[in-house]
Protein backbone atom coordinates (compact mmCIF):
# COMPACT_ATOMS: atom_id res chain seq x y z
CA UNK A 1 0.00 0.00 0.00
CA UNK A 2 3.12 2.53 0.76
CA UNK A 3 4.16 2.00 -3.26
CA UNK A 4 0.79 3.21 -4.40
CA UNK A 5 1.05 7.08 -5.09
CA UNK A 6 -1.32 9.44 -6.69
CA UNK A 7 -0.31 11.61 -9.72
CA UNK A 8 1.24 14.24 -7.76
CA UNK A 9 3.22 11.67 -5.88
CA UNK A 10 1.71 12.24 -2.31
CA UNK A 11 1.41 8.71 -0.61
CA UNK A 12 -2.22 7.58 0.28
CA UNK A 13 -3.03 6.44 3.91
CA UNK A 14 -5.02 3.52 4.52
CA UNK A 15 -8.22 5.98 6.03
CA UNK A 16 -7.60 8.60 3.42
CA UNK A 17 -8.10 5.74 0.63
CA UNK A 18 -11.59 5.07 1.53
CA UNK A 19 -12.21 9.13 1.75
CA UNK A 20 -10.50 10.14 -1.36
CA UNK A 21 -12.58 7.61 -3.11
CA UNK A 22 -15.77 8.85 -1.97
CA UNK A 23 -17.71 11.65 -3.58
CA UNK A 24 -20.03 11.96 -0.88
CA UNK A 25 -23.00 10.87 -3.22
CA UNK A 26 -23.95 7.55 -2.93
CA UNK A 27 -22.75 6.42 0.51
CA UNK A 28 -24.85 7.87 3.42
CA UNK A 29 -22.72 6.68 6.26
CA UNK A 30 -19.51 8.04 4.48
CA UNK A 31 -21.05 11.46 4.22
CA UNK A 32 -21.94 11.53 7.75
CA UNK A 33 -18.57 10.76 8.47
CA UNK A 34 -17.14 13.97 6.38
CA UNK A 35 -20.13 16.28 7.61
CA UNK A 36 -19.09 15.45 11.18
CA UNK A 37 -15.45 16.08 11.05
CA UNK A 38 -14.71 12.93 13.01
CA UNK A 39 -10.80 13.06 12.44
CA UNK A 40 -8.63 14.30 14.90
CA UNK A 41 -6.83 17.53 14.42
CA UNK A 42 -4.30 18.29 11.56
CA UNK A 43 -2.43 20.44 9.81
CA UNK A 44 -3.85 18.86 6.58
CA UNK A 45 -7.50 20.31 5.99
CA UNK A 46 -9.52 18.04 3.44
CA UNK A 47 -11.95 19.80 0.91
CA UNK A 48 -14.65 17.49 -1.11
CA UNK A 49 -17.25 18.31 -3.55
CA UNK A 50 -15.13 20.60 -5.37
CA UNK A 51 -16.67 22.06 -8.80
CA UNK A 52 -15.38 20.18 -11.91
CA UNK A 53 -13.24 23.29 -12.86
CA UNK A 54 -11.66 24.02 -9.67
CA UNK A 55 -8.15 25.09 -9.48
CA UNK A 56 -5.24 25.19 -6.62
CA UNK A 57 -6.11 29.03 -6.46
CA UNK A 58 -9.29 28.46 -5.35
CA UNK A 59 -8.18 25.78 -2.65
CA UNK A 60 -5.79 28.25 -1.43
CA UNK A 61 -8.25 30.90 -1.30
CA UNK A 62 -10.32 29.31 0.88
CA UNK A 63 -7.44 28.34 3.40
CA UNK A 64 -5.76 32.15 3.24
CA UNK A 65 -7.87 33.90 6.11
CA UNK A 66 -6.66 31.32 8.45
CA UNK A 67 -2.92 31.50 7.51
CA UNK A 68 0.11 30.16 6.23
CA UNK A 69 -0.02 27.33 3.53
CA UNK A 70 2.72 24.79 2.84
CA UNK A 71 1.25 22.63 0.34
CA UNK A 72 -1.54 21.70 -1.79
CA UNK A 73 -3.00 18.98 -3.55
CA UNK A 74 -6.34 19.07 -6.20
CA UNK A 75 -7.73 15.50 -7.68
CA UNK A 76 -9.55 16.83 -10.42
CA UNK A 77 -11.07 13.33 -11.04
CA UNK A 78 -12.15 13.34 -7.48
CA UNK A 79 -13.48 16.88 -7.00
CA UNK A 80 -11.46 17.03 -3.91
CA UNK A 81 -8.28 18.53 -2.22
CA UNK A 82 -5.67 18.48 0.52
CA UNK A 83 -4.52 21.69 2.19
CA UNK A 84 -1.55 21.65 4.86
CA UNK A 85 -0.98 24.79 6.71
CA UNK A 86 2.44 25.50 8.85
CA UNK A 87 0.65 25.31 12.35
CA UNK A 88 -2.24 22.95 13.22
CA UNK A 89 -4.16 26.16 14.65
CA UNK A 90 -4.34 27.25 11.35
CA UNK A 91 -6.56 24.27 10.12
CA UNK A 92 -8.51 24.05 13.22
CA UNK A 93 -9.70 27.39 12.71
CA UNK A 94 -10.34 27.07 9.27
CA UNK A 95 -12.77 23.62 9.79
CA UNK A 96 -13.91 25.07 13.10
CA UNK A 97 -15.08 28.12 10.60
CA UNK A 98 -17.27 25.80 8.18
CA UNK A 99 -18.25 23.85 10.05
CA UNK A 100 -21.07 26.88 10.91
CA UNK A 101 -20.36 28.49 7.45
CA UNK A 102 -21.08 27.44 4.32
CA UNK A 103 -17.34 26.89 1.72
CA UNK A 104 -18.09 27.57 -1.31
CA UNK A 105 -16.21 27.39 -4.68
CA UNK A 106 -17.32 29.18 -7.47
CA UNK A 107 -20.82 29.19 -6.29
CA UNK A 108 -20.69 26.06 -4.97
CA UNK A 109 -20.59 24.27 -1.79
CA UNK A 110 -18.04 22.15 -0.63
CA UNK A 111 -17.20 20.38 2.67
CA UNK A 112 -14.09 21.21 5.36
CA UNK A 113 -12.86 18.51 7.55
CA UNK A 114 -9.56 17.07 9.01
CA UNK A 115 -7.19 15.01 6.88
CA UNK A 116 -6.13 11.70 8.66
CA UNK A 117 -2.57 12.77 7.58
CA UNK A 118 -0.71 14.73 9.29
CA UNK A 119 1.25 16.00 6.57
CA UNK A 120 1.17 16.28 2.90
CA UNK A 121 4.63 14.06 1.77
CA UNK A 122 5.50 14.26 -1.42
CA UNK A 123 7.71 11.73 -3.81
CA UNK A 124 11.22 13.04 -4.06
CA UNK A 125 10.72 12.30 -7.84
CA UNK A 126 8.00 14.11 -8.37
CA UNK A 127 7.62 18.14 -6.81
CA UNK A 128 4.59 20.37 -6.62
CA UNK A 129 2.86 21.12 -9.93
CA UNK A 130 3.65 25.04 -10.92
CA UNK A 131 0.16 25.72 -10.42
CA UNK A 132 0.39 24.55 -7.08
CA UNK A 133 3.19 26.64 -6.45
CA UNK A 134 2.60 29.76 -7.42
CA UNK A 135 -0.98 29.88 -6.27
CA UNK A 136 0.50 29.21 -2.66
CA UNK A 137 3.92 32.15 -3.65
CA UNK A 138 1.09 34.63 -4.51
CA UNK A 139 -0.79 33.58 -1.52
CA UNK A 140 2.27 34.44 0.97
CA UNK A 141 2.99 37.14 -1.39
CA UNK A 142 -0.39 39.04 0.17
CA UNK A 143 0.03 37.47 3.82
CA UNK A 144 3.41 39.08 3.73
CA UNK A 145 2.43 42.29 2.42
CA UNK A 146 -0.13 42.53 4.62
CA UNK A 147 1.94 42.19 7.58
CA UNK A 148 3.89 45.07 6.39
CA UNK A 149 0.53 46.94 6.07
CA UNK A 150 -2.23 46.88 8.10
CA UNK A 151 -0.10 44.25 10.21
CA UNK A 152 -3.56 43.06 12.95
CA UNK A 153 -5.91 45.88 11.20
CA UNK A 154 -9.25 44.36 10.63
CA UNK A 155 -11.26 47.76 10.40
CA UNK A 156 -11.27 48.93 6.72
CA UNK A 157 -11.83 52.82 6.09
CA UNK A 158 -13.87 53.52 3.16
CA UNK A 159 -13.96 56.46 0.91
CA UNK A 160 -16.15 57.00 -2.15
CA UNK A 161 -15.42 59.65 -4.52
CA UNK A 162 -16.88 60.43 -7.22
CA UNK A 163 -20.38 59.55 -6.48
CA UNK A 164 -23.02 59.46 -9.31
CA UNK A 165 -25.56 56.46 -7.81
CA UNK A 166 -26.38 55.94 -4.03
CA UNK A 167 -24.12 53.78 -2.06
CA UNK A 168 -26.01 52.07 0.69
CA UNK A 169 -24.93 49.94 3.56
CA UNK A 170 -26.26 46.53 1.49
CA UNK A 171 -23.81 47.49 -1.76
CA UNK A 172 -21.14 47.35 1.02
CA UNK A 173 -21.56 44.95 2.57
CA UNK A 174 -22.14 42.42 -0.69
CA UNK A 175 -19.07 43.94 -2.63
CA UNK A 176 -16.59 43.58 0.58
CA UNK A 177 -18.06 40.14 2.11
CA UNK A 178 -16.76 38.09 -0.88
CA UNK A 179 -13.43 38.47 0.97
CA UNK A 180 -14.24 37.54 4.44
CA UNK A 181 -16.67 37.39 7.19
CA UNK A 182 -17.92 41.16 8.37
CA UNK A 183 -19.13 41.45 11.53
CA UNK A 184 -19.85 45.42 11.81
CA UNK A 185 -20.62 48.22 9.04
CA UNK A 186 -21.05 52.05 9.98
CA UNK A 187 -21.86 54.49 7.12
CA UNK A 188 -21.84 58.25 7.16
CA UNK A 189 -21.36 61.44 5.19
CA UNK A 190 -18.19 63.64 6.34
CA UNK A 191 -17.15 66.97 4.44
CA UNK A 192 -19.62 66.22 2.41
CA UNK A 193 -17.79 62.71 1.15
CA UNK A 194 -19.79 59.35 1.82
CA UNK A 195 -17.47 57.00 4.41
CA UNK A 196 -17.89 53.82 5.62
CA UNK A 197 -15.87 51.69 8.19
CA UNK A 198 -16.07 48.39 7.98
CA UNK A 199 -14.93 45.58 10.37
CA UNK A 200 -13.91 41.78 9.29
CA UNK A 201 -13.64 38.92 11.87
CA UNK A 202 -9.41 38.59 10.90
CA UNK A 203 -7.07 41.15 9.12
CA UNK A 204 -6.23 38.76 6.16
CA UNK A 205 -9.81 39.21 4.74
CA UNK A 206 -9.91 43.02 5.37
CA UNK A 207 -6.12 43.32 3.48
CA UNK A 208 -7.27 41.34 1.16
CA UNK A 209 -10.31 43.17 0.60
CA UNK A 210 -7.65 46.14 0.63
CA UNK A 211 -5.49 45.22 -2.05
CA UNK A 212 -8.39 44.24 -4.68
CA UNK A 213 -11.00 46.81 -3.79
CA UNK A 214 -8.77 50.05 -3.70
CA UNK A 215 -9.03 52.63 -6.69
CA UNK A 216 -11.47 50.46 -7.95
CA UNK A 217 -15.27 51.64 -9.09
CA UNK A 218 -18.17 50.32 -7.93
CA UNK A 219 -19.99 51.35 -11.41
CA UNK A 220 -18.34 52.34 -14.40
CA UNK A 221 -16.55 55.59 -14.66
CA UNK A 222 -17.60 55.90 -11.11
CA UNK A 223 -18.31 55.70 -7.21
CA UNK A 224 -14.57 55.38 -6.86
CA UNK A 225 -13.19 53.07 -3.75
CA UNK A 226 -10.38 55.12 -1.95
CA UNK A 227 -9.39 52.59 1.17
CA UNK A 228 -7.10 52.45 4.15
CA UNK A 229 -7.03 50.96 7.23
CA UNK A 230 -8.51 52.43 10.07
CA UNK A 231 -6.63 52.95 13.44
CA UNK A 232 -9.92 51.85 15.36
CA UNK A 233 -9.43 48.31 16.91
CA UNK A 234 -13.26 47.94 17.38
CA UNK A 235 -16.64 49.45 15.81
CA UNK A 236 -19.34 50.19 18.59
CA UNK A 237 -22.78 50.02 16.59
CA UNK A 238 -25.65 51.28 18.68
CA UNK A 239 -28.95 50.19 16.33
CA UNK A 240 -29.17 47.97 13.01
CA UNK A 241 -30.49 50.27 10.51
CA UNK A 242 -29.59 51.83 7.47
CA UNK A 243 -26.52 53.45 8.73
CA UNK A 244 -24.93 51.03 10.87
CA UNK A 245 -24.95 47.15 11.33
CA UNK A 246 -23.67 44.74 13.96
CA UNK A 247 -24.09 41.28 11.44
CA UNK A 248 -23.35 39.73 15.22
CA UNK A 249 -26.24 41.60 16.91
CA UNK A 250 -29.82 40.82 15.05
CA UNK A 251 -30.92 41.51 18.61
CA UNK A 252 -30.05 45.52 18.08
CA UNK A 253 -32.52 48.34 18.09
CA UNK A 254 -33.44 49.71 14.69
CA UNK A 255 -33.34 53.20 16.68
CA UNK A 256 -36.24 55.96 16.90
CA UNK A 257 -39.58 56.05 13.97
CA UNK A 258 -37.24 58.07 12.03
CA UNK A 259 -34.52 55.43 11.52
CA UNK A 260 -37.21 52.97 11.67
CA UNK A 261 -38.84 54.96 8.54
CA UNK A 262 -35.24 56.03 6.70
CA UNK A 263 -33.82 52.05 7.82
CA UNK A 264 -33.79 49.98 4.26
CA UNK A 265 -36.12 47.76 3.23
CA UNK A 266 -37.54 44.07 3.79
CA UNK A 267 -34.54 43.74 7.14
CA UNK A 268 -31.75 41.42 7.33
CA UNK A 269 -33.06 39.07 4.63
CA UNK A 270 -33.83 42.16 2.52
CA UNK A 271 -30.80 42.89 0.47
CA UNK A 272 -30.58 39.54 -1.18
CA UNK A 273 -32.30 40.00 -3.94
CA UNK A 274 -31.76 43.71 -4.43
CA UNK A 275 -27.90 43.59 -4.90
CA UNK A 276 -26.92 41.34 -8.54
CA UNK A 277 -26.76 43.79 -10.47
CA UNK A 278 -22.89 44.93 -9.91
CA UNK A 279 -22.20 43.86 -13.20
CA UNK A 280 -20.13 46.34 -15.07
CA UNK A 281 -18.81 47.58 -12.21
CA UNK A 282 -15.51 47.82 -10.67
CA UNK A 283 -14.13 47.62 -14.50
CA UNK A 284 -10.69 48.79 -15.22
CA UNK A 285 -9.17 46.72 -12.12
CA UNK A 286 -5.53 45.78 -13.75
CA UNK A 287 -3.42 47.76 -11.41
CA UNK A 288 -4.37 46.17 -7.94
CA UNK A 289 -1.85 48.34 -5.61
CA UNK A 290 1.83 48.31 -5.58
CA UNK A 291 4.53 46.77 -4.08
CA UNK A 292 4.22 43.57 -2.28
CA UNK A 293 0.47 43.62 -3.01
CA UNK A 294 1.30 44.14 -6.51
CA UNK A 295 3.46 41.28 -7.20
CA UNK A 296 1.31 39.12 -5.01
CA UNK A 297 -1.74 40.07 -6.76
CA UNK A 298 0.46 39.58 -10.33
CA UNK A 299 1.45 36.37 -9.42
CA UNK A 300 -2.80 35.39 -9.39
CA UNK A 301 -3.55 37.57 -12.33
CA UNK A 302 -0.72 35.26 -13.82
CA UNK A 303 -2.97 31.91 -13.36
CA UNK A 304 -5.40 32.91 -15.73
CA UNK A 305 -7.31 35.63 -13.88
CA UNK A 306 -9.06 33.15 -11.69
CA UNK A 307 -7.78 34.02 -7.86
CA UNK A 308 -11.69 33.94 -6.40
CA UNK A 309 -11.01 35.27 -3.24
CA UNK A 310 -14.11 34.20 -1.84
CA UNK A 311 -16.43 34.51 -4.93
CA UNK A 312 -14.22 37.66 -6.34
CA UNK A 313 -12.70 36.76 -9.60
CA UNK A 314 -9.78 39.51 -9.51
CA UNK A 315 -7.64 40.14 -12.39
CA UNK A 316 -8.69 40.43 -15.82
CA UNK A 317 -12.17 39.23 -14.62
CA UNK A 318 -12.69 41.94 -11.93
CA UNK A 319 -15.13 43.80 -14.08
CA UNK A 320 -17.60 40.81 -14.85
CA UNK A 321 -19.40 41.40 -11.22
CA UNK A 322 -22.89 40.46 -12.40
CA UNK A 323 -23.06 37.26 -10.17
CA UNK A 324 -22.84 38.54 -7.12
CA UNK A 325 -25.09 37.45 -4.75
CA UNK A 326 -25.66 33.67 -7.01
CA UNK A 327 -27.67 36.43 -9.06
CA UNK A 328 -28.43 34.76 -12.90
CA UNK A 329 -26.61 36.74 -15.77
CA UNK A 330 -29.94 38.26 -16.58
CA UNK A 331 -29.37 40.53 -13.51
CA UNK A 332 -26.73 42.42 -15.25
CA UNK A 333 -29.26 44.57 -17.60
CA UNK A 334 -30.90 48.07 -16.07
CA UNK A 335 -34.10 46.99 -18.32
CA UNK A 336 -36.81 45.74 -16.57
CA UNK A 337 -39.80 43.94 -18.54
CA UNK A 338 -43.13 44.56 -16.70
CA UNK A 339 -46.10 42.10 -18.14
CA UNK A 340 -49.72 42.17 -16.78
CA UNK A 341 -50.60 46.13 -16.53
CA UNK A 342 -53.77 47.36 -17.24
CA UNK A 343 -53.44 48.61 -21.01
CA UNK A 344 -56.47 51.00 -20.62
CA UNK A 345 -54.53 53.30 -17.81
CA UNK A 346 -51.20 52.63 -18.52
CA UNK A 347 -48.96 55.69 -19.16
CA UNK A 348 -45.25 56.04 -19.66
CA UNK A 349 -45.20 58.70 -16.77
CA UNK A 350 -47.09 56.25 -14.22
CA UNK A 351 -44.32 53.58 -14.66
CA UNK A 352 -41.92 56.38 -13.98
CA UNK A 353 -43.59 57.45 -10.75
CA UNK A 354 -43.83 54.02 -9.21
CA UNK A 355 -40.81 52.53 -10.75
CA UNK A 356 -38.60 55.63 -9.54
CA UNK A 357 -39.15 55.12 -5.93
CA UNK A 358 -36.38 52.34 -6.10
CA UNK A 359 -33.91 54.01 -8.91
CA UNK A 360 -33.59 56.58 -11.44
CA UNK A 361 -35.89 55.53 -14.47
CA UNK A 362 -34.51 56.56 -18.20
CA UNK A 363 -36.85 55.32 -20.13
CA UNK A 364 -39.87 53.68 -20.45
CA UNK A 365 -41.65 51.85 -23.47
CA UNK A 366 -44.99 50.32 -23.65
CA UNK A 367 -45.25 48.34 -26.44
CA UNK A 368 -47.31 48.81 -29.24
CA UNK A 369 -48.57 45.58 -30.08
CA UNK A 370 -49.15 44.73 -26.45
CA UNK A 371 -49.90 47.28 -24.52
CA UNK A 372 -50.43 45.61 -21.22
CA UNK A 373 -46.12 45.12 -21.30
CA UNK A 374 -43.93 47.31 -20.89
CA UNK A 375 -39.69 48.29 -20.39
CA UNK A 376 -37.99 50.18 -18.33
CA UNK A 377 -34.84 51.13 -18.14
CA UNK A 378 -33.17 52.08 -15.14
CA UNK A 379 -29.97 53.94 -14.40
CA UNK A 380 -27.99 50.78 -13.57
CA UNK A 381 -28.65 47.24 -13.35
CA UNK A 382 -28.61 47.55 -9.60
CA UNK A 383 -31.59 49.82 -9.24
CA UNK A 384 -33.56 47.43 -11.77
CA UNK A 385 -32.38 45.01 -9.30
CA UNK A 386 -34.11 46.79 -6.38
CA UNK A 387 -37.26 47.11 -8.43
CA UNK A 388 -37.80 43.87 -9.48
CA UNK A 389 -37.09 42.55 -5.54
CA UNK A 390 -39.65 44.77 -4.52
CA UNK A 391 -42.33 45.28 -7.30
CA UNK A 392 -42.90 41.84 -8.84
CA UNK A 393 -46.20 40.60 -8.05
CA UNK A 394 -47.52 44.05 -6.82
CA UNK A 395 -51.20 45.21 -7.25
CA UNK A 396 -51.79 47.82 -9.88
CA UNK A 397 -55.23 48.71 -11.41
CA UNK A 398 -56.53 45.42 -9.89
CA UNK A 399 -53.70 43.12 -11.45
CA UNK A 400 -50.96 41.49 -10.06
CA UNK A 401 -47.96 43.04 -11.74
CA UNK A 402 -44.99 41.05 -13.12
CA UNK A 403 -41.69 42.17 -13.00
CA UNK A 404 -38.65 40.65 -14.43
CA UNK A 405 -35.01 41.41 -16.21
CA UNK A 406 -35.32 41.79 -19.25
CA UNK A 407 -33.08 40.66 -22.42
CA UNK A 408 -32.38 44.05 -24.09
CA UNK A 409 -29.89 46.33 -22.38
CA UNK A 410 -31.47 49.34 -23.48
CA UNK A 411 -34.18 51.18 -25.34
CA UNK A 412 -34.08 52.55 -28.39
CA UNK A 413 -36.15 55.89 -28.69
CA UNK A 414 -37.98 56.06 -31.90
CA UNK A 415 -36.16 57.59 -35.02
CA UNK A 416 -36.49 61.42 -35.71
CA UNK A 417 -40.01 61.50 -37.17
CA UNK A 418 -41.13 58.50 -36.15
CA UNK A 419 -44.31 58.45 -34.10
CA UNK A 420 -45.55 55.69 -31.57
CA UNK A 421 -48.34 57.61 -30.32
CA UNK A 422 -46.61 58.75 -27.28
CA UNK A 423 -46.10 55.04 -25.77
CA UNK A 424 -42.28 55.56 -25.51
CA UNK A 425 -40.43 58.65 -23.40
CA UNK A 426 -37.21 59.74 -22.61
CA UNK A 427 -36.62 60.74 -18.61
CA UNK A 428 -32.84 60.91 -18.24
CA UNK A 429 -32.61 64.70 -17.74
CA UNK A 430 -36.00 64.67 -15.33
CA UNK A 431 -36.18 67.19 -12.50
CA UNK A 432 -37.79 64.34 -10.91
CA UNK A 433 -35.18 61.33 -10.22
CA UNK A 434 -35.54 60.64 -6.19
CA UNK A 435 -31.97 59.42 -6.90
CA UNK A 436 -30.00 62.32 -7.87
CA UNK A 437 -27.34 62.53 -5.00
CA UNK A 438 -25.54 60.07 -2.74
CA UNK A 439 -26.71 62.09 0.61
CA UNK A 440 -30.61 62.27 -0.77
CA UNK A 441 -32.59 59.98 1.72
CA UNK A 442 -35.06 57.72 -0.43
CA UNK A 443 -37.09 55.99 2.29
CA UNK A 444 -37.05 52.71 0.42
CA UNK A 445 -39.42 49.94 0.74
CA UNK A 446 -42.20 47.29 -0.82
CA UNK A 447 -45.63 49.10 -1.38
CA UNK A 448 -47.18 49.51 1.82
CA UNK A 449 -50.66 50.59 3.00
CA UNK A 450 -48.94 53.87 4.91
CA UNK A 451 -47.68 56.75 2.75
CA UNK A 452 -44.85 59.33 3.81
CA UNK A 453 -45.21 62.50 2.58
CA UNK A 454 -42.73 65.47 2.63
CA UNK A 455 -43.01 69.30 1.67
CA UNK A 456 -46.65 69.57 2.77
CA UNK A 457 -45.97 72.36 4.99
CA UNK A 458 -48.47 74.42 3.08
CA UNK A 459 -51.35 72.24 3.48
CA UNK A 460 -53.77 71.72 6.16
CA UNK A 461 -54.98 67.98 6.71
CA UNK A 462 -58.22 68.08 5.28
CA UNK A 463 -56.65 69.36 2.14
CA UNK A 464 -54.65 66.58 2.14
CA UNK A 465 -56.98 64.06 2.68
CA UNK A 466 -59.60 65.35 0.08
CA UNK A 467 -56.48 65.12 -2.31
CA UNK A 468 -56.01 61.52 -1.36
CA UNK A 469 -59.59 60.15 -1.19
CA UNK A 470 -60.02 60.45 -4.74
CA UNK A 471 -57.70 56.89 -4.87
CA UNK A 472 -59.32 55.03 -2.07
CA UNK A 473 -60.46 55.86 1.41
CA UNK A 474 -57.82 57.20 3.46
CA UNK A 475 -57.67 55.49 7.47
CA UNK A 476 -55.56 57.81 9.21
CA UNK A 477 -53.27 60.94 9.22
CA UNK A 478 -50.78 62.67 10.98
CA UNK A 479 -48.29 65.23 10.91
CA UNK A 480 -45.00 64.65 12.79
CA UNK A 481 -44.99 66.20 15.86
CA UNK A 482 -41.10 67.47 15.23
CA UNK A 483 -41.69 68.91 11.28
CA UNK A 484 -44.86 69.59 9.77
CA UNK A 485 -43.70 69.46 6.40
CA UNK A 486 -43.85 65.80 6.67
CA UNK A 487 -46.64 63.65 7.24
CA UNK A 488 -48.25 59.97 7.42
CA UNK A 489 -51.45 58.74 5.61
CA UNK A 490 -52.44 55.37 5.63
CA UNK A 491 -55.07 53.89 2.74
CA UNK A 492 -57.46 51.08 3.26
CA UNK A 493 -55.07 48.81 1.28
CA UNK A 494 -51.70 48.93 -0.66
CA UNK A 495 -53.18 48.90 -3.89
CA UNK A 496 -54.71 52.25 -2.82
CA UNK A 497 -51.65 53.91 -1.72
CA UNK A 498 -49.82 52.52 -4.65
CA UNK A 499 -52.48 54.14 -6.79
CA UNK A 500 -51.81 57.61 -4.41
CA UNK A 501 -48.37 57.40 -5.12
CA UNK A 502 -48.21 57.43 -8.75
CA UNK A 503 -50.73 60.40 -8.97
CA UNK A 504 -49.55 62.35 -6.29
CA UNK A 505 -45.67 61.89 -6.12
CA UNK A 506 -44.27 65.35 -7.42
CA UNK A 507 -47.76 67.15 -7.24
CA UNK A 508 -47.18 70.96 -7.22
CA UNK A 509 -47.55 72.19 -3.99
CA UNK A 510 -45.95 76.11 -4.27
CA UNK A 511 -43.20 77.58 -6.28
CA UNK A 512 -40.92 74.97 -7.12
CA UNK A 513 -41.98 73.09 -4.11
CA UNK A 514 -43.30 69.73 -5.10
CA UNK A 515 -44.88 66.65 -2.68
CA UNK A 516 -42.85 63.57 -1.95
CA UNK A 517 -44.64 60.66 -1.78
CA UNK A 518 -42.98 57.24 -0.55
CA UNK A 519 -43.78 53.90 0.77
CA UNK A 520 -42.79 53.71 4.90
CA UNK A 521 -42.96 51.02 7.05
CA UNK A 522 -44.27 53.63 9.98
CA UNK A 523 -48.03 53.05 11.72
CA UNK A 524 -50.09 56.03 12.53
Amino acid sequence: MDGDYYSSGMKRGPDDMMQVSDTGDSNDAKKAKFDNGGNPPSRVVHIRSLPNDAAETDVVQLGLPFGKMTNVLLLKQKNQAFLEFQDESCAVNMVSYFRSNAAQVRLKTCYVQFSTHKELKTDSSNSLNTSAQAALQAAQGLLGAVGGGGGETTILRVIVDNVLYPVTLEVLHQLFSRFGKILKIITFTKNNTFQALIQFSDPISAAAAKDSLDNQNIYNGCNTLKIDYSRLTNLNVKYNNDKSRDFTRPDLPTGDSMDNDMGYGGGLGGFGGGLGGLGGGLGGAGVLGSGANAMAMAGLRGLGGDFNFGGNQLGNRLGNMGNLGGMNQSSGTPVILVSNLDEEKVTPDALFVLFGVYGNVHRVKILFNKKDNALIQMADPTQAQQAITYLDKARLWGKQLRVAPSKHQMIQMPKDGQSDAGLTKDYVNSPHHRFKRASTKNYIFPPTAVLHLYNVATLEEDDIRSMFSQYGTVKAFKFFNNDRKMALIEMSTVEEATLALIHLHNYQVGDNLHMRVSFSRSTI
